[in-house]
């Protein structure tokens, strides 16, 4: 069996790796790099193998930066099954066209931007922006899942087998037992954490030969999540004393369910004043559906909550955004109020407008919620630069910028070395994957430490046989 590591090596974005065995080529995940433009669309758009040759996928989960170039695949003669489970094929469902319709948008609005340039400025501009798939392309891709349930062993190519089991991290979300030639190789996608809304806690590993295993957190211990209900509720409540919006840059999948959740919460507990509050995304509106359908994935205090006749993810003052106008609207606003919007790293989307026009005033907030990538936006606003580019204009940031660490769908990693320790005693490798390689020297470590196994930190394209 041969590994090689194509993507989310010594970074966390863009998740893909591949297997060849038996003469047969399998990818796990297939997602979007995302950092600076550039090289993104060059990493995005090239793959490092046929994709004509490549048998099956076994996606782990939906986010983006693990499906989102899935429908660029097949674009580029990929014809074989993607296995993964019922609710990540649900919400692949929207979110791969969403993700191509962004891309579309996005090409449109960069294409007129150069166009006036080149009229007004007499440049020459950057050249015709083409979208990395269009969505034709994403739905020609739907058709290509193959639902796995939990805990089912699939024999997903002959002498192949693949066995999903709950990660925690998201909606439907599984690290993978794969079992082929004999050997045993468990890919952890992302790991969660216990207690996180709405979700279920993540089961430990499986005892294996090889290890493929996340490594976002692998320096760090998260705070308890307690303290992110209060933390939530005291940005709101500041900012809005001040006359200001909460701008909140979140993952469609997940996060903005979680976010809107909590601030239902803090409302029914009296701890939160009823602010207007906006999720900003269409993709959001239909994911938000994917989870009400989904209920079997849903945590016992999120069932609770059901039971109660209450809808989790619906309340007065919370509306849905799908029209662009209503979008447009909102920068209109002059009063406080909460604005949820992909992307989750500000690097496409609606946010990105909401960004341009609210960054400037002192009076508002913006809530990072989750990860950010090196070289994105998000990262950079959290880093504090004073100045950025969006849209490549130049615009001041003065307003407050703010996080919550809390919420992060990442285990940590002590949670990490506590998840893998049933299979410490039978690995004969581990390899780290999806972490910047800061963080992934510092697991590598504790591993070593404290299991005494052998971690290798593989770079892009790098490959093994094990």
């Amino acid at each position: 069996m041969q590994i090689t590591f194509r993507g989310a090596a010594r970074t966390v974005t863009g998740s893909m790796h591949e297997i060849q065995s038996a003469g047969k080529r399998i990818v796990l995940d297939c997602g979007l790099y995302q950092g600076r433009r550039k090289e993104a669309a060059a990493r995005n758009r090239n793959f490092p193998f046929p994709p004509s040759e490549v048998d099956a996928v076994l996606l782990s989960h939906a986010h983006i930066d693990h499906s989102g170039n899935l429908p660029n695949l097949v674009k580029r003669g990929f014809s074989g099954p993607i296995f993964t489970t019922p609710a990540t094929i649900d919400l692949c469902a929207s979110m791969l066209q969403d993700s191509a319709f962004i891309q579309e948008k996005d090409a449109e609005f960069l294409n007129r931007r150069n166009s006036r340039r080149k009229r007004i400025l007499d440049e020459e501009g950057n050249g015709q922006v083409e979208p990395l798939y269009t969505v034709e392309d994403a739905k020609r891709t739907i058709p290509m899942f193959k639902e796995v349930k939990m805990h089912t062993r699939t024999e997903v190519l002959p002498g192949v087998f693949s066995t999903a089991h709950e990660a925690g991290h998201m909606l439907g979300s599984t690290f993978l037992f794969i079992e082929a030639e004999g050997k045993r190789l468990l890919f952890s996608g992302d790991i969660g954490r216990k207690n996180l809304p709405i979700i279920r806690d993540p089961e430990r590993a499986l005892p294996a030969d090889i290890l493929i295993v996340e490594s976002t957190y692998g320096d760090r211990l998260h705070q308890p999540l307690l303290h992110a209900k209060e933390k939530l509720a005291h940005i709101i409540n500041t900012t809005a004393r001040r006359g200001g919006k909460i701008i909140a840059p979140a993952f469609a999948v997940g996060r903005t369910q979680q976010l809107v959740l909590m601030i239902h919460e803090l409302i029914r507990e009296g701890k939160l004043h009823e602010i207007p509050v906006f999720v900003d995304s269409p993709l959001a509106v239909n994911v938000t559906e994917a989870f009400r359908k989904h209920t079997e994935c849903f945590d016992i205090e999120t069932k609770t909550f059901l039971d109660d006749g209450a809808d989790p993810f619906g309340f007065r003052r919370l509306r849905y955004v799908r029209d662009v106008e209503d979008s447009k609207a909102l920068n209109d606003l002059r009063v406080p109020c909460v604005i949820i919007s992909a992307s989750g790293m500000a690097e496409a989307g609606r946010v990105l407008h909401h960004l341009r026009n609210n960054v400037s005033d002192s009076r508002n907030t913006v809530l990072i919620a989750g990860f950010q990538a090196e070289n994105t936006l998000g990262r950079k606003l959290l880093e504090g630069e004073k100045e950025v580019n969006i849209f490549g204009d130049p615009v001041r940031v003065r307003c407050e910028v703010t996080k919550i660490n809390e919420l992060s769908g990442h285990a940590d990693q002590q949670e990490l070395l506590a998840w893998m320790e049933p299979l410490v005693s039978s690995v004969r490798h581990v390899f780290l994957v999806h972490g910047e390689y800061t963080q992934q020297q510092a697991l590598a470590l504790a591993i070593q430490e404290r299991y005494d196994v052998p971690v290798t930190i593989p770079d892009q394209n790098e490959s093994f046989t094990v």
